[in-house]
């Protein structure tokens, strides 16, 4: 028997992040998983979205909750599972089936502040330098 899940999806919104009583780490989030189709009555190809609920233990749950958020891109690797439980407000049984991830992976590229104000430093610097070397050269008696 297998039970294997690989999705790649975006988060719908910034994962929750919550400890159990043994202090053991616990995230959740939901991924929204294009599901292309083709139209048969108007011949087109089209896509919807799955909302998928899913579930990361212990250190990788607060790496996810630290770097990912709403609208990020993950691909997750993990396994199918069905829990239920009494609704005591209402009195009833709910049944929930979600992924438990064995691994995240973040797809979306590293953006860093840093980078880009680096970035804007050097080509401040070379536009003064290049004014320097104008002032300079107008000086120049030949």
């Amino acid at each position: 028997m297998l039970n294997k899940v690989v999705l790649i999806g975006r988060l719908v919104r910034d994962p929750d992040l919550r400890y159990t009583p043994n202090n053991i780490p616990v995230t959740s989030f939901t991924l929204a998983v294009n599901r292309p189709f083709s139209s048969a009555s108007q011949g087109q190809n089209d896509n919807n979205a799955d909302f998928i609920t899913c579930v990361v233990w212990r250190r990788q749950a607060e790496n996810v909750s630290k770097y990912v958020n709403k609208g990020s891109l993950v691909a997750v690797e993990g396994r199918l599972q069905t829990r239920d439980y009494m609704d005591e407000k209402n009195n009833v049984r709910r049944y929930v089936t979600e992924v438990v991830c064995d691994s995240v992976v973040f797809l979306d590229p590293k953006q860093s502040n840093y980078d880009n104000s680096q970035n804007v430093k050097e080509d401040e610097k070379k536009d003064d330098v290049a004014s320097t070397i104008d002032i300079i050269e107008d000086d120049l008696p030949f």
